[in-house]
């Protein structure tokens, strides 16, 4: 694991680098987990020496978490906010249209629906989380 540390506008960040898998970095950022999508992709010796991760193009501020066999549809935040409820659990029924989320942007509280019927199989944010546009919400297998 690589660790560096940032000031960005006055702001510090520690930032460790887990691991690269072709365009993806498993970073850890002062204590929460993202995946960040990479410019170019990483050969493989550069991979086992994460100094890479500078290159980085933009973060899913979804925290990393195991993809289940069969990893199924994710549900990706509209817009960035703050997750104000999770409104499902792990192995939970859902049906297409069903409230999954809430997130805040801009004082205003937009509900994320489920895309697809199916079982949550992932939860990727809990309550208070700060997310980025595209970030991982659920996945629903």
């Amino acid at each position: 694991m690589k660790e560096y540390k940032f000031k960005i506008n006055g702001k510090e960040y520690n930032v460790a680098v887990n691991g690269i898998e072709g365009k993806i970095a498993d970073v850890n950022v002062n204590g929460v987990n993202y995946s960040v999508e990479l410019e170019n992709e990483v050969s493989p010796a550069v991979q086992a020496a994460p100094a890479a991760a500078p290159a980085a193009k933009e973060a899913s501020a979804a925290p990393a978490a195991p993809k289940p066999a069969g990893a199924g549809k994710v549900i990706a935040s509209p817009l960035p906010g703050v997750i104000i409820s999770v409104d499902v659990k792990e192995g939970q029924s859902v049906a297409r249209g069903q409230k999954v989320a809430v997130i805040e942007a801009m004082k205003m509280e937009n509900e994320i629906l489920a895309e697809c019927d199916g079982t949550v199989t992932a939860i990727h944010v809990a309550k208070g989380d700060s997310v980025l546009e595209g970030a991982n919400i659920v996945t629903i297998g």
